[in-house]
Order: C-alpha cells, then sequence, then structure tokens
C-alpha cells in the first residue's frame, strides 16, 4: 500500500460504502474475525495477563468484542463479557457472540470497577445518539480502557464527544485511522492509536472518493534547491509591514527565510525605520505599494500580522487586484469581520479559532466541516489552527494535522507559520500542498524546539524541519 493510501481519514460513511464493498469478496464474519484477532494481539502486546472485562455492544463493534475475548481466553487470559444488549439474531455478531462459551456478566459498573482491564467494545465510529446513561455509567467505572475502533461516544467524523465517552489507553482501529481519532477531543480519549489491517481488498478502498488525509510527508512534496538555483528562483516572500506592531511582520519575514526564501521584503513605506534595525538578510522596502508591484518576480505576498484594520484596509484590496498570492493573517480578519467575501482572491488564510469566528461564525463541534465551508465560501485555503489544525481546500479536500506540540501555544507562533506556508508558495508549491507542508514543518520546528519556547527560537529549528519532510516525503522535483 502507498504512504498516500495510508494517510486516508474515512469518515464513517465512507467506512460503511468499504465494509460493503468488501464484503463482496470476504465475509463480513471473516473481517470480523480478523478484528477480534487484531485486538487481542495489541492487548496482549500493551499489557501483562490481568482480569478482563469485555463489554460488548449489539452491533457489529460487539462482534470484534465477542471474538477479542474468545481469543484473550485461548491464550490463558481470565476473561469475563457483559452485554449491553444482545445482537440481532442471525447477523454476524451474532455468530461471533455464540462463539463465546465464557463467563457472562451483568452489564453493570460493579462489573467494570472489579476488571483489571476492561475492553470497550460498545459502540463503534458511526455512533449517531448520544450514549445513555446506563453505559455511561458502566464505563465510567473502568479503571482501564482499550476501545475497539473508537471509545465509545467518540464520533468517527468529528471527534466530538456524544454524551460521554471514557479516556482510552489504547485504541485499536480498523483499516484506516478515522478524523475522530485525530480531530479533538477525540484524539485525546483515544490514547495510543493502533490500525490494524483485517484483510479488507483493496479494491474496496479504491471504491470511496478520497476527500480527509492525515497531514504527513508523502501527502505532499517540498521543492528541494537546484544545483544552478539562485534566490530568485527560491522564491521571493514580500510582507506588508505597519506603522504600530512591526513585530508580527518581523516573526513573519524571519520564519520565511529560516524556512527556505531566496528573499524576503518587507514593504513599510512610511514605518521603513521601525524594521531597519532588525537582521541584514531582511530588505526593507520604503517606496509606495503601487511601485512594489511593479516588480513581477514578487508574486507572494503576507498581509495582516501587525496590521490595523484600516492598514489592511488600505493594501490587501490593491494585493489582490493585482493578481498576486496572497496569504492573508491577523488583521486581515478585522477587516473580513462578518464580511468573508472581502478575502476572496486570497491564496490561503489562516486563522485561529477566534479570527474564524469573527468571519465565518463559531466553528462548532465539527471543525472539519467547517473549514470545508469556509474555504467554499471565500475561495482560498483555510488553515484553520488549533492543536487539530485543519487545513481544506475550496475544492472539498481537508488534512488533518496531529504533528505538532503544546509548545506551539506561544505568541507569535502563528506569524511563524505564516513565513514558512508563504517560503513554500514562493518555492512553487500551490496553495493546498504549501498550506499543509507548512504546518507539518512547523509543527516539526516546534517538536525540536523543546520545553517552554518562545516563537522567536522556532526558526532555528526550521531548516532541520524542512529537511526532515524532504527525507520522509521525498522532494518535488
Amino acid at each position: 500500500m502507498s504512504l498516500i493510501a495510508d494517510l486516508i481519514l474515512p469518515d464513517p460513511e465512507q467506512m460503511g460504502r468499504i465494509d460493503r464493498e468488501g464484503s463482496r469478496t470476504v465475509p463480513v464474519y471473516d473481517l470480523m474475525e480478523n478484528a477480534g484477532r487484531a485486538v487481542a494481539r495489541a492487548v496482549r502486546r500493551h499489557v501483562a495477563p490481568c482480569r478482563v472485562l469485555v463489554l460488548c455492544g449489539p452491533g457489529n463493534n460487539g462482534g470484534d468484542g465477542y471474538v477479542a475475548a474468545r481469543r484473550l481466553a485461548q491464550a490463558g487470559w481470565p476473561v469475563a463479557v457483559a452485554a449491553l444488549a444482545p445482537p440481532r439474531p442471525g447477523g454476524d455478531a451474532d455468530r461471533a457472540a455464540a462463539q463465546w462459551t465464557g463467563p457472562r456478566v451483568p452489564f453493570a459498573a460493579a462489573e467494570a470497577a472489579r476488571a483489571e482491564l476492561v475492553i470497550d467494545a460498545v459502540f463503534g465510529a458511526g455512533l449517531s445518539r448520544d450514549v445513555d446513561p446506563e453505559a455511561a455509567a458502566v464505563l465510567a467505572a473502568a479503571r482501564r480502557v482499550v476501545a475497539v475502533d473508537v471509545p465509545s461516544g467518540i464520533d468517527g467524523a468529528t471527534g466530538a464527544v456524544r454524551g460521554y465517552a471514557p479516556r482510552a489507553e489504547m485504541t485499536v482501529t480498523f483499516v484506516r485511522a478515522k478524523p475522530g481519532h485525530l480531530l479533538l477531543p477525540g484524539r485525546a480519549m483515544a490514547g495510543r492509536l493502533e490500525v490494524a489491517d483485517i484483510g479488507m481488498p483493496a479494491a474496496a478502498l479504491a471504491a470511496v472518493s478520497v476527500r480527509t488525509w492525515r497531514n504527513a510527508p508523502g501527502l505532499w512534496r517540498v521543492p528541494d534547491a537546484e544545483m544552478d538555483s539562485h534566490k530568485y528562483a527560491r522564491g521571493v516572500v514580500s510582507i506588508c509591514g505597519g506603522g504600530t506592531m512591526p513585530g508580527a511582520a518581523r516573526l513573519a519575514a524571519a520564519a520565511a527565510r529560516a524556512a527556505g526564501a531566496g528573499l524576503v521584503r518587507l514593504a513599510a513605506g512610511e514605518a521603513a525605520a521601525l524594521y531597519r534595525m532588525g537582521e541584514p538578510g531582511l530588505v526593507v522596502d520604503d517606496g509606495t505599494l503601487d511601485a512594489l508591484l511593479q516588480d513581477g518576480r514578487r508574486r507572494v505576498w503576507i498581509c495582516g500580522p501587525g496590521l490595523t484594520e484600516p492598514e489592511v484596509g488600505e493594501v490587501l484590496p490593491r494585493l489582490l487586484r493585482a493578481g498576486r498570492t496572497v496569504l492573508a493573517d491577523a488583521g486581515a480578519f478585522l477587516l473580513a469581520a462578518g464580511r468573508p467575501e472581502r478575502l476572496r482572491g486570497a491564496a490561503v488564510i489562516t486563522p485561529h479559532a477566534g479570527e474564524f469566528a469573527r468571519v465565518f461564525g463559531a466553528p462548532g463541534d465539527d471543525r472539519l466541516a467547517a473549514a470545508r465551508a469556509a474555504a467554499a465560501r471565500c475561495g482560498a485555503v483555510v488553515v484553520l489552527k488549533g492543536p487539530d489544525t485543519v487545513i481544506a481546500a475550496p475544492d472539498g479536500r481537508a488534512a488533518i494535522n496531529a504533528h505538532a506540540t503544546a509548545a506551539l501555544a506561544t505568541a507569535g507562533s502563528g506569524d511563524t507559520l505564516t513565513g514558512v506556508i508563504a517560503a513554500l508558495l514562493a518555492a512553487g508549491m500551490a496553495p493546498w500542498e504549501a498550506a499543509c507542508a507548512g504546518v507539518w514543518i512547523h509543527g516539526e520546528a516546534g517538536m525540536r524546539a523543546g520545553d517552554w519556547p518562545v516563537a522567536e527560537q522556532f526558526d532555528r529549528h526550521l531548516g532541520a524541519a524542512r529537511a526532515r519532510a524532504c527525507m520522509l516525503g521525498g522532494t518535488a522535483g
């Protein structure tokens, strides 16, 4: 299987279609046997033998649980099963339940509390309602949980909690990870994620239209420097500098330089003196914007960091009318508050949740759908920033980034990300790919920066982060 295929994140509806297509050539019961065996193997790797209670729901997720119980018991583990409700008579889960001949105990909180390990096979990723109080009380009583597919109560499409969900220390899912495994709070509730191959035919995977990926090298390729490269071949990044808050623009400029831009120029006009005491490699322009736009090599512009709403209102429309590749951030969202059409023509926008809400309305539980809708509405790639950053394109493609660290939650980090994405745009990457790569490289730099860094420290790690992205995913020609 290719690396790209391994990055696919089907939502539960797509997984249902994959299951139906797969059952044309592989019986569902065989897939259930493979899934339960995978759970048992993962548990045996994860913990020492102990007293196990398997909580089984009435659907196929419960069927996987019955198989896992049988496999663990065959390996000599003390196992009991508690069923929320019996499976549908004659179905595959019913067949799996019939194969279980070990102890059955009541589906009760006292039984869950007595077990040393609870395997949660109550509900899977396709849950479409809140977990009822009875099931929630039993799940809450468990001391240690391993989840089958997802912790019961986690929405596989959004990562939202439906009423209640236990915090698992490991989750075993099948075929592919789901969006809810990477989106918060689902990611935090799932613990360590293991994705098991259960023999699903490749043709079944090919039957769905891929729209969502896990963000990682292989989904995109970063351009490498050629032997005959020069600064203009590597790309020019231009940044609009304001007259009152120069720090944000300087952070974006430093990141663009560190991420590989051949030349970074800061257009500051009458405020040029604010920027000229910075790094010597940063070119500061005091000319008018109209004059600077005459240089056709200056294709990529950052507009927003450190700018007030009047300053953005002065320069953003002119950049868009000039047909430049614009990355809009920060101050641009003041201008576009409640009027996202003002961002139309930008290539990439990078709002955090508060800025997103200001322009498009609160994203709610379904950040993935909200980012997609916003991208379609304004015609730009949307980078909805956060610990589970979503990168959405106007054509419906989306990627979820889990390659990050809480170290990035510091003032100026977003300006650094803006500079990284701009450098990749200037190098010739398409907007969605540049945004995905920039988010991953930014996360890698944060991981390398250590504990409690400030934004200025990320720059020194960006070169190594970009080199790692090239090593893992290859480079564009």
